[in-house]
């Protein structure tokens, strides 16, 4: 097993313990950025966006403020949504349509939250660091939401 995977498992662990029994889905979110927030280096802001008819609204987040309101098909986040399909970018100045929150920036990873099949929210981190993200993180990071998707509850 890489160190990698083995931080993503003990980073699982410390989600359950965090969510467990909670079914209020904004307090899991809080909770889960912050831990990541704490855990994860060479990131500068992590957390939720959340899907309200045609367009992400911001959530519970770590970081900087960001833009409140993205366009489902816009920019990482948005095309995340759109494709119902995790987005690893190394560059995202290479991205079509990137939309800069932070100018600081470089490479970002988002991860759709499903609720019964359909995207409800996404998780998105962003990095200083060209190609930060690779595809252990991406596993890591879906295995924690699918434990946020698990205990799940609508928001109004």
């Amino acid at each position: 097993m890489s160190d990698k995977n083995a931080f993503y498992l003990r980073l699982q662990q410390q989600v359950s313990a965090l969510i467990e029994g909670e079914s209020d889905a904004i307090a899991n979110m809080a909770n889960i950025s912050a831990l990541l927030n704490l855990e994860l280096e060479g990131i500068n802001w992590v957390g939720f966006y959340i899907l309200r008819g045609d367009t992400l609204v911001l959530g519970p987040f770590q970081g900087k403020p960001a833009c409140i309101r993205i366009p489902v098909g816009r920019g990482v986040c948005g095309t995340a949504a759109a494709e119902n399909a995790t987005q690893l970018v190394a560059d995202v100045h290479q991205f079509a349509g990137h939309i800069a929150c932070d100018a600081a920036s470089n490479s970002e990873v988002v991860i759709p939250v499903r609720h019964q099949g359909r995207v409800v929210a996404v998780l998105d981190i962003d990095s200083p660091l060209f190609s930060r993200f690779d595809a252990n993180d991406a596993a890591g990071l879906e295995g924690i939401v699918a434990m946020l998707e698990r205990g799940w509850s609508s928001i109004a």
